[in-house]
């Protein structure tokens, strides 16, 4: 049986980043389209994690990627527009109980674009 995993996202003027938290995953898989990502992976003990999301806007598929930890899997999601703030990662208004926002994250974009390219870049050489 398939299960979600624990999702952390946060908002960013070109980007939307989605953390999911599994630990020593597999088979990870990331499809992202227009309005929509799915992700699966299995962790160390062959358990299936799943979460599709419909997404609150639509983003740019080929200018999105993710990277892979022993703790968690990130995606930075290019939003299709750029400094337009996302109130909520999905599109219906309901907030699934995996689902969090990642407060340690999110802050205000004051001057923030800089940061973000710089942390997009560093992701990018990994």
């Amino acid at each position: 049986p398939r299960q979600p995993a624990k999702t952390l996202w946060y908002d960013r003027p070109r980007y939307v980043y989605l953390e999911f938290c599994v630990e020593d995953s597999t088979d990870v898989k990331v499809v992202i389209e227009d309005q929509r990502l799915v992700f699966s992976c299995k962790n160390a003990d062959g358990v299936e994690f799943y979460n599709e999301i419909n997404l609150y806007a639509r983003v740019l598929s080929k200018d999105s990627r993710e990277k892979r930890s022993d703790r968690s899997i990130t995606c930075f999601v290019r939003k299709w527009k750029e400094k337009v703030a996302w109130p909520r990662i999905t599109k219906e208004n309901i907030k699934p109980a995996w689902l969090s926002v990642d407060f340690d994250n999110w802050r205000d974009w004051e001057g923030d674009e800089e940061v973000e390219r710089a942390m997009v870049e560093q992701y990018a050489e990994v």
